[in-house]
């Protein structure tokens, strides 16, 4: 089954409380942006994939489009082959690639999780997830997510390490226990100021530190791990399957989190599940501000990974919109696997006219 025409458009939707405006120490935002992939099959069979655009200027539309001409004549049911010979960017590879899923569970009559092995999840559960926010208003966000029901929230970091614990303070102050605590710097520290940072937070007991030093070199990933009892997550060091044997043979993580817009789409996520599964070691879906299309790749990844066995990040349900037809409802902390065939959703092309960028 081959694609016969393929659209690329990009939305921008608003975020709303308690996500907006989400600040890291590097930026902050109020919108997901994010691009649509919408295939078209020979035998009429549609798809529909997304890939992350947040925080990339100067967005070139046509060329992407011109791009992703590329896969038209392309199987949707080869996804060895796809990965083998595409040369496209991988973002946009990996919006393609998840619209070929959806194609081909839909084409097949089952759902994309059942391609990928089998369901062993029918429910999701998702970490909440937080930017940097006082103390005060941590507690009072940590507490809102407690009454929802969720029991993971993942916090931003890394502008000041005194900030960062006063935050931690916060939750830990406002809901005591009731959340499993992550935090996440996005490689602001050096490796001496992440071992001090970890010192700092032994008394919290948080679930993991998530990338707190650059992803290279990979050693002082080894270090960090060695010298500290607070557990270390690696993020922006995972890229793909070979990336991930290289962690975990340095013992530089237990705990992996992969994105389909980093790795290239959903079967290399699902790859780095099984790396991550026969080391013994646990895999997290990463978010990165997604719609419906990525949610849903999130899902079935998640749900048809042994080594998934944590929430996965998700800032979802702060979304103002979503542009499928029926929005994803998230239910004490978890999402239910949907049952229809691909990836389970379909697009709202009248929500798509509506955040479309021009």
């Amino acid at each position: 089954m081959k694609i016969r025409e393929v659209k690329v458009s990009v939305v921008d939707i608003p975020q709303t409380s308690p996500i907006a405006p989400y600040r890291s120490h590097i930026r902050s935002s109020s919108t997901t942006t994010s691009g649509i992939v919408e295939i078209l099959t020979e035998s009429g069979v549609t798809g529909l994939g997304e890939f992350n655009l947040n925080f990339l200027p100067g967005l070139d539309i046509a060329q992407m489009q011109q791009d992703a001409e590329w896969a038209v004549g392309k199987r949707v049911d080869n996804m060895e082959e796809f990965h083998a010979n595409c040369p496209l960017e991988v973002r946009l590879k990996s919006g393609i690639e998840i619209a070929s899923w959806d194609a081909w569970g839909k084409a097949a009559g089952v759902p994309v999780a059942t391609l990928l092995g089998g369901i062993i999840r029918e429910r999701i559960e998702l970490a909440a997830c937080m930017g940097i926010q006082t103390y005060e208003r941590a507690g009072e966000i940590a507490s809102l997510y407690v009454e929802q029901g969720f029991t993971t929230l993942k916090t931003k970091a890394g502008s000041d390490m005194d900030e960062d614990l006063e935050m931690v303070r916060g939750i830990r102050d406002a809901v005591g226990m009731k959340l499993h605590l992550r935090i996440d710097p996005n490689r602001a520290y050096s490796p001496a100021e992440a071992t001090t940072l970890c010192e700092r937070l032994v008394e919290y007991d948080l679930q993991y530190l998530e990338q707190p030093i650059p992803a290279e070199p990979l050693s002082d990933a080894t270090t960090l791990r060695n010298a500290t009892a607070v557990p270390i997550a690696l993020n922006e060091s995972v890229i793909d399957a070979a990336s991930v044997w290289e962690i975990l043979q340095a013992g530089a993580s237990d705990l992996i989190l992969p994105d389909t817009h980093i790795a290239g789409g959903i079967l290399p996520c699902a790859k780095i599940g099984h790396v991550v599964e026969a080391a013994g070691a646990t895999c997290i879906m990463h978010c990165g501000h997604d719609l419906g299309p990525k949610t849903a790749a999130m899902l079935h990844v998640a749900a048809s990974g042994p080594s998934y066995t944590l929430g996965n990040d998700s800032t979802y349900y702060g979304l103002e919109d979503d542009i499928i037809t029926e929005p994803f409802v998230i239910d004490r902390g978890f999402i239910a696997l949907p049952d229809a065939p691909g990836l389970g959703i379909e697009v709202d092309q009248d929500k798509m006219a509506r955040y479309r960028v021009s």
